[in-house]
């Protein structure tokens, strides 16, 4: 076993098997985007809004990949906007409709576990005269769909509930939300950013008028993702300048990012299935362990209804911050929530929002897998995860007690 302590050996650090469980967080570009994406940062540089052939040769490859985009959520080409990532959709979809639908009315729809870039523009609005309703999730993290029906009312002009939380992998209602909007007239929007590519998406099954991804959590580069905006939805654009993206999105493309968002999006397509199956027997084996091998552990989000590759644990009398540095000591990469909020030492707002105490929150664990991963990295998990736990609980009063 290998179990180094707080200051380990750097030379044995490098030299160390590494093992990377935190793909919500970001994942490695595949070969085949970086190969797709080399001839876009050197020879064919050209800037999509020019006539010369340089120009035309960047527009085509954008067409190309808005295409391969739009096939993953059976939408149409027309209808993808690139962006700069998930952060920057979530945006767009909730600003763009709030101001271009304000005659209507002032009301927002969302939920208590949703990702910041959402959360964080409903309160932004809500300083500028909109009124959000926060809406509860039961303890698995899913929202009612009843509860959405009840809370429209007369000025609601948007909904936005996450497709899956990215967190505890739960996976929403979105198709039954998408009807409930649709009946009442509603602008539906969704954050995709972790289903995307990953499971099966079609925004017209889904009843979806906006839906944001994002490259890197598929496998392509950081800096681009794409708002799905239906056709005839009323929106103003979030930025101004040039006439890019139809008027929707100024400034000048990033044509080596999108065509390798394309190249992604692809590949996503052809092995979701196949890879989707093999992440879950990954996934469930390594709940099923941690549960038995670790007392005091709890599983956070849905049994079954979860993202293939989460896994979300709470782990009691330790703190979340302590295993994942114990972890990376031995070369396991893990986290204990969001990646944006990796810096905050507040519990996490899904935790709290699905009944955990603040406590019990501090000390969760997120694994998220991905294709490289294998049966030999969760035996080499499960041999070091409960040395941690039981070395660090050996330092809590309260557990010692307990035990």
């Amino acid at each position: 076993m290998v179990l180094l302590g707080a200051v380990g050996n750097l030379q044995v650090r490098e030299n160390m098997k590494r093992i990377y469980l935190d793909h919500a967080a970001t994942t490695p570009m595949r070969h085949e985007v970086v190969e797709a994406m080399l001839p876009f940062l050197r020879e064919r540089f050209g800037n999509p809004s020019t006539l010369y052939s340089y120009g035309q040769e960047a527009k085509k490859a954008i067409d190309g990949a808005r295409e391969k985009v739009a096939q993953v959520m059976n939408a149409n080409s027309s209808e993808i906007v690139f962006t700069s990532g998930g952060t920057e959709s979530d945006n767009f979809a909730i600003s763009g409709v709030a101001w271009a639908n304000q005659k209507r009315g002032n009301h927002i729809i969302t939920s208590s576990i949703e990702h910041h870039a959402v959360l964080n523009i409903c309160k932004f609005l809500e300083r500028r005269g909109f009124e959000v309703t926060y809406l509860p999730v039961d303890n698995h993290g899913l929202v009612s769909p009843d509860d959405v029906k009840k809370a429209v009312r007369k000025d609601t002009i948007l909904i936005s509930i996450m497709h899956a939380n990215n967190e505890i992998g739960t996976i929403e209602p979105v198709e039954e939300i998408g009807k409930i909007a649709k009946e009442e007239g509603i602008y539906f929007h969704t954050d995709s950013v972790q289903t995307f590519g990953h499971i099966p998406i079609d925004v017209n099954m889904l009843n979806v008028d906006l839906l944001s991804a994002s490259a890197h959590k598929l496998y392509g580069p950081k800096g681009v993702g794409c708002l799905y905006i239906r056709k005839g939805v009323k929106i103003v654009p979030f930025l101004y300048g040039g006439a890019q993206e139809n008027k929707r999105r100024a400034s000048t493309e990033n044509v080596a990012g999108i065509v390798g968002f394309g190249k992604a999006a692809e590949l996503a397509i052809k092995e979701m299935e196949e890879e989707g199956n093999r992440l879950i027997l990954l996934r469930d084996r390594l709940i099923k362990e941690i549960l038995e091998k670790i007392s005091f552990t709890r599983l956070n989000g849905h049994t079954t209804k979860r993202l293939p590759g989460n896994v979300n644990i709470c782990v009691e009398f330790v703190e979340g911050e302590s295993m994942i540095l114990q972890l990376d000591i031995n070369g396991i990469c893990a986290s204990s929530g969001s990646a944006c909020t990796s810096n905050v030492i507040e519990p996490s707002h899904v935790l709290l929002a699905i009944g955990i105490p603040p406590a019990v929150a501090q000390g969760s664990l997120r694994f998220t897998l991905g294709r490289d991963n294998t049966n030999k990295d969760i035996d080499y998990l499960l041999e070091i995860l409960p040395a941690v736990v039981e070395r660090l609980r050996a330092m809590s009063p309260l557990y010692q007690r307990i035990k």
